[in-house]
């Protein structure tokens, strides 16, 4: 370990007490709290009523943590299908805050917050930034993005709970991001872990030696990357790497973080109840079995999530981890059960691409996504088949009908894309399922 990073991870915060609250403790709170948001998502959630109702359940009928199981599910598309407000509990006036990340139709996916949900928010991430061994008198460069998505004030609001002297760099801009890093005494860093990647390589290029600089640790995460990854980022930079998860539906960032062992990510199960279930036969499956991540809200009033299918898969570990924590921990990320993938931070559907490409004339419905990886930092290329008269027609006018799917495809995914023009039959049939995504950033 690096010398940098020996004096904080013992340290204690007082934010971290309820990570190590005794079991028997933990699950009278559990379930005193799962009944009171049962009882109020029953009574403002129309869908959710609903769902109960033809169950034959009423709130009542759930007598233990057990028969949480008895609820019906939450799934992405009932918040497409309520967009925007239809799943909100609390009346606008209460609403202080809302977030909203990408849909696959291009309509985003609408969160609301009341003030007490972004105290517990902002709760969550204090005790994230404390299991990672910060603190106040740490200086944090936030480079995760600001706006809609819910990653930079999550992370922003956490730090300046903690006390820590918070950067707002958001996203882009890297030769300042190191400038920063350098100049301002940076101690750790949040962002997505190919961009740091890149700020690595980049920073050597300018002749800078991040090893030289103070900073000890990186809160990465809004992708998924391995221990490969996480190793190289160690031994080049000389911090530590911990994994941060979260989705905008049930909160943000701060639903689960690593500790000092880095052996799984705890889960703040006071605030968010995990389960495991078979994606296939939606059935509960014992601990330590991988299946789907399912995740209930505890503490959120705005909008209550009951039963959350989030189509990660992980499994609940177990053992009992050496830092002491009793809340539970789960394995880290390693594939979704759906056709989502995540590129720069951004959850993009090929559904999403496909509406993008078809709703330009001249487009044919053939195409393939191209995911890379360059120095650090994911691309994506779209191979889109065109008419025989697009294709055919002069250099200029195919590069305004290029630059046209290129907006198309970035206002609906909201990052940009290296669109290809090529002529009709060049893309590979198939007579089943059509291949529609190639993955070559790990090769």
């Amino acid at each position: 370990m690096s010398s940098k990073n020996k004096s904080s991870l013992n340290e204690f915060h007082p934010v971290s007490a309820p990570d190590y609250i005794p079991i028997s403790q933990l699950r009278e709170l559990q379930f005193a709290r799962l009944k009171a948001i049962i009882d109020r998502a029953y009574e403002h959630v129309e869908l959710f009523h609903g769902r109960m109702t033809e169950r034959g359940l009423t709130p009542a009928d759930i007598k233990s943590l057990d028969d949480i199981t008895k609820l019906p599910f939450t799934v992405k598309a009932d918040l497409r299908d309520t967009y925007p407000y239809g799943m909100f509990a609390s009346p606008m006036r209460e609403v202080v805050r809302l977030h909203a990340s990408s849909g696959t139709t291009g309509k985003p996916i609408v969160v609301s917050y009341t003030e007490a949900d972004i105290e517990v928010w902002t709760k969550a991430m204090m005790r994230t930034f404390a299991s990672c061994g910060l603190h106040k008198g740490d200086i944090i460069q936030n480079s995760y993005g600001y706006g809609l998505f819910t990653g930079g004030l999550g992370a922003h609001y956490g730090a300046e709970g903690l006390g820590a002297t918070v950067i707002p760099t958001s996203g882009g801009n890297t030769e300042r991001q190191i400038m920063v890093m350098k100049d301002f005494g940076v101690t750790a860093i949040c962002c997505t872990p190919s961009y740091f990647v890149y700020i690595i390589e980049r920073a050597a290029e300018m002749g800078i030696d991040i090893k030289d600089l103070p900073i000890r640790a990186g809160v990465f995460g809004a992708e998924p990357w391995t221990d490969e990854m996480r190793k190289f980022i160690e031994r080049e930079s000389g911090i530590r790497a911990y994994d941060i998860y979260g989705l905008t539906e049930i909160i943000g960032p701060g639903v689960g973080i690593e500790c000092s062992e880095q052996s799984g990510l705890h889960i703040f199960e006071d605030y968010f109840y995990p389960e495991i279930i078979d994606p296939e036969s939606s059935e509960p499956l014992p601990e330590g079995e991988e299946g789907e991540l399912v995740l209930t809200t505890l503490c959120k009033m705005a909008m209550p999530m009951i039963r959350y299918r989030t189509r990660d898969i992980t499994r609940i570990i177990t053992e009992k981890c050496p830092c002491g924590r009793t809340i539970r921990r789960i394995r880290r990320i390693s594939r979704r059960s759906d056709d989502m993938f995540i590129i720069r931070g951004v959850n993009v559907f090929p559904s999403q691409i496909e509406e993008a490409l078809l709703s330009v004339e001249g487009t044919l419905p053939h195409y393939q996504i191209i995911l890379t990886r360059e120095k650090g930092l994911d691309n994506i290329e779209v191979q889109v088949e065109v008419t025989p008269e697009v294709f055919s027609d002069k250099v200029r006018a195919l590069e305004d009908f290029q630059n046209k799917l290129s907006q198309s495809v970035h206002s609906i995914i909201g990052i940009r894309a290296d669109v290809q023009l090529v002529e009709p039959h060049t893309i590979k049939r198939s007579e089943g399922k059509a291949k529609r995504l190639i993955d070559n950033r790990n090769l």
